[in-house]
């Protein structure tokens, strides 16, 4: 019934100006609204008390996108998540066309590389490819979230070291059906996040997750019903590495290929991080999942445990599913 009323709003929304419609429409053909993503965004009212929708028509679009603070409650969905793509391909240490930035840089960074910045609160994204197209040549992120109650259903990352960022220790984030893919730490970040049934691709050997989890924080990274999976040329991958002291991963229910080390975790060289660092895993399967080499400092949940951990409270009360 939720879903007939929504769609019913939407086919009510043509009428009045952009910032009054509920359904924008993006094509690079001209059938739609507008041609590019970002103008669409720049037209919905700032802090909207309702939610608009802005459907992506198939093609490439070259965007470096931003929805900022003051954009809340949009969603983006495109027509197909395989032909609807956003990509760019700013990667750290490359130069800033025309010279310095507004910040004095005069080079693009990790946390300035984004090819889809999200800022906004209750923001969704669905059917979308997202992609860092510069290659391997260091730190490129493709999708950088830091808003709050962020949704991405059925969405491709494409990118090699850092393709995501879940930054900010007040963001609240949930992955369902993506596929994320990466060569070294490419989903990193300090937000609390849960990844379920999604599909996690290592391109080369080293490390899956590099969370900066806060002591705080009682959850950073979960990932339940999730497949890890490798090219051939992949054999031997961490599932992660603590960017800061408390980073928090847990893996519960997945299915670990073989290119997942024995050892699992590693302390990115500091021995200091295996008496903080919250590495637990549970009921995973696979060549991947075998524990007995597993190091000392890294967990396996009970039964009892494993139980009490629910997606409502891993994100503090929020449940995603409970949204259009």
């Amino acid at each position: 019934m939720k879903y007939l009323i929504y769609l019913c709003l939407l086919l009510t929304s043509f009428s009045g100006t952009a910032q009054e419609k509920k359904l924008l429409v993006v094509a690079h053909d001209g059938t739609g609204d507008f041609s590019n993503i970002q103008d669409a965004v720049n037209a919905v009212r700032d802090f909207q008390y309702w939610r608009v929708t802005i459907f992506i028509k198939k093609g490439t679009y070259h965007e470096k996108l931003v929805i900022p603070s003051w954009k809340t409650g949009i969603t983006l969905i495109g027509e197909s998540r395989d032909s609807t793509i956003i990509t760019n391909s700013d990667f750290s240490g490359k130069p800033y066309p025309g010279g310095r930035d507004s910040n004095g840089r005069d080079k693009f960074g990790t946390f300035t590389s984004y090819t889809v910045l999200v800022q906004g609160n209750d923001v969704i994204l669905q059917n979308l490819t997202i992609e860092n197209a510069s290659g391997q040549v260091g730190q490129a992120v493709a999708l950088h979230v830091e808003g709050d109650r962020c949704i991405f259903r059925n969405c491709k990352l494409l990118g090699n070291q850092d393709t995501l960022y879940a930054g900010k220790e007040d963001s609240r984030q949930f992955y369902d059906s993506c596929y994320i893919e990466g060569t070294t730490d490419f989903i990193f970040g300090a937000a609390t996040v849960v990844f379920k049934d999604c599909n996690i691709f290592s391109k080369r050997n080293s490390y899956i997750t590099a969370a900066s989890t806060t002591l705080s924080q009682p959850f950073g990274f979960v990932f339940m019903h999730c497949n890890l999976f490798a090219a051939d040329t992949a054999t031997k991958v961490y599932l992660g590495r603590p960017w800061r002291p408390y980073a928090a991963t847990l893996f519960m229910n997945c299915s670990l290929g073989k290119h997942i080390l024995p050892a699992g975790w590693h302390n990115w060289d500091k021995a200091e991080n295996e008496q903080t660092a919250r590495y637990r895993e549970y009921d995973n399967i696979g060549p991947g999942a075998v524990t007995t080499q597993r190091v000392s400092w890294s967990k396996q949940l009970t039964k009892q445990e494993a139980k009490a951990i629910t997606i409502t409270k891993i994100l503090k009360e929020w449940d995603p599913n409970e949204r259009l």
